[in-house]
């Protein structure tokens, strides 16, 4: 399919489907509770340039991190917990681990300070709640999940965030607690123009009872400036969930995804013209953006898992209820041990 002929697909999709931006929207007409209990789970740490030669022991670090985040969510969802909170859980795990841009170990923005950005949105009914630009909120998800539950708005912002956070009574930190010295290095490089970071964390689920969930949260983008906020918290652009079609989450050059809808296309692909998860995500991936631009997981009503990148490499795993347990960072994917 041609670019011309995915905007018309995007915007028919966006005509007939609607945006279901909240609390209160139609219910997605998502499949009946399966009767063998399947389950599936997919989660990234972020795409973009991964040397190959990363030290051995970095290696193993990254994907003992991915490891401990896929079992946290694996085991959850073998209780039959619903896939909401599941993602919510993973992610909240993601954020504490410094290795990750999200939460502790957030990248630095151009005066020195961090801000974080979030989403989460639950497939059965289109229900979302997202943050962007909050400076001293521990948990940037958590706080994206009471954004959903606790108000008729979906995104929050800066300081009406921030205070929307005092009224909840969420964990607060300093914003010095998301430093790391890896990340202070990355932006010092990135100051001399040797490179950006723009990983982000995210997990996507399909539960015992069929349901559909995505969550993602990100520092953004090293040496960002003037508020900047990526595609995380962008409904449709780095996060969606629709039990009609599939549970998305993205990683990479912000901006790009905003431009291309990329989650929402995704879905929309799916719905409209009949494509699978893998071929309606390698579609967007890998002929609608530019080579380098990162990558998306998702996870569709029948258990089926994606994990597409264009860039060097993708901090990923994918768990389900048959038994796969694997990580990956390059083209390869491996068993690990469940920790």
């Amino acid at each position: 399919m041609n670019r011309a002929a995915h905007l018309v697909l995007c915007f028919l999709a966006l005509a007939a489907c609607g945006t279901g931006s909240g609390a209160g929207a139609p219910a997605a007409a998502g499949p009946a509770p399966d009767p063998a209990g399947r389950w599936a789970l997919a989660i990234h740490g972020g795409a973009g340039t991964i040397p190959r030669d990363l030290p051995a022991e970095r290696a193993a670090a990254y994907r003992e991190g991915l490891a401990r985040a896929l079992a946290l969510g694996a085991e959850a969802l073998a209780r039959g917990e619903s896939s909401l909170e599941v993602v919510e859980k993973v992610v909240r795990l993601l954020e504490e681990d410094p290795l990750f841009n999200a939460g502790r170990g957030a990248v630095f923005t151009h005066v020195g300070t961090h801000e974080l950005d979030a989403a989460i949105m639950d497939g059965r009914d289109l229900s979302a709640g997202a943050v962007a630009a909050v400076r001293t909120v521990r948990s940037p998800i958590g706080l994206a999940r009471l954004v959903m539950a606790r108000t008729p708005h979906v995104l929050l912002v800066g300081e009406g965030a921030e205070a929307f956070a005092d009224e909840m009574g969420v964990e607060r930190v300093e914003n010095s607690w998301f430093d790391t010295p890896e990340r202070r290095e990355a932006w010092e490089r990135a100051k001399a123009r040797e490179g950006e970071d723009r990983d982000t964390v995210g997990a996507v689920a399909r539960d015992v009872q069929g349901h559909l969930a995505a969550a993602t949260s990100t520092g953004g983008m090293t040496d960002k400036r003037w508020g900047r906020v990526g595609d995380v918290p962008i409904l449709g652009a780095g996060t969606y969930a629709d039990d009609r079609t599939a549970a998305l989450s993205a990683t990479g050059k912000g901006e790009e995804f905003i431009r291309h809808g990329v989650t929402r296309a995704i879905s929309a692909r799916m719905a409209l013209a009949g494509e699978g998860l893998e071929a309606a995500a390698r579609a967007l991936i890998h002929d609608v953006l530019a080579p380098g631009d990162g990558g998306v997981i998702g996870v569709d009503g029948g258990g089926r898992i994606a994990l597409m990148f264009n860039s060097e490499g993708m901090y990923r795993g994918a768990a389900d209820s048959g038994g796969r347990f694997e990580v990956g960072i390059w083209d390869e994917m491996a068993a690990v041990p469940r920790p």
